[in-house]
């Protein structure tokens, strides 16, 4: 497995990486690969919206009340007739299925991660 380029770390502090809560998951029918419409509660960061391929591990009645860990300030990005807002992010399986980096414990939703 090839590693990626050094960062510095003022590279990494870009990046604003928080926790949420799912609070509501549906098929994105539209989607070119299996996925979900998801909006996640970010406390005072507000409701923001992604589409994440997770339909191989995750029943979106499931992902409901989930807390996640997502990049918060990448650009919005145009998926169909949807505009995907955060970067959920999540582990790279065999089979190039995800399984979501969550909090161990419950935590506040907006945190910082870091």
């Amino acid at each position: 497995m090839d590693r990626k380029p050094e960062i510095s770390w003022e590279d990494f502090e870009k990046l604003d990486i928080r926790t949420g809560t799912i609070i509501s998951a549906k098929d994105f029918v539209k989607a070119r690969k299996p996925a979900y419409q998801l909006e996640i509660d970010f406390g005072l960061l507000g409701i923001l919206k992604s589409s994440a391929q997770l339909t191989a591990l995750y029943k979106a009645d499931d992902l409901t009340g989930k807390q996640i860990i997502a990049v918060v300030n990448f650009p919005k990005k145009q998926i169909a007739d949807f505009m995907s807002e955060c970067l959920i992010l999540g582990i790279y399986g065999e089979n190039n299925d995800v399984t979501l980096l969550t909090p161990l414990s419950n935590v506040n939703n907006g945190l910082k991660v870091g």
